[in-house]
C-alpha cells in the first residue's frame, strides 16, 4: 500500500492544533496596504480558526 500523502499545498497555509482546530492565517496582508486602515491590518495579523465546514475539508487533505 502506498504511503499518504499531505496536500503540500495545504500543508504550507494550514495548521493543526493540539486540541484538534485548525487554524490559517487571513489574506489581505501582504501588499497594498497603505489603503488599508491599520485596525484591518491588526485583524489579520493573528491566526484565526477556521469554520467546521472547511475544518473538514482540511483534515481530509492533512491527514498526519
Amino acid at each position: 500500500m502506498p504511503k499518504m500523502k499531505s496536500h503540500r499545498g495545504a500543508a504550507k497555509r494550514f495548521k493543526v492544533t493540539g486540541s484538534g482546530l485548525v487554524v490559517h492565517y487571513p489574506s489581505n496582508k501582504h501588499h497594498k496596504n497603505t489603503k488599508k486602515s491599520g485596525s484591518q491590518i491588526r485583524k489579520v495579523l493573528r491566526e484565526t480558526v477556521l469554520s467546521k465546514a472547511f475544518q473538514k475539508n482540511i483534515r481530509e487533505i492533512l491527514p498526519h
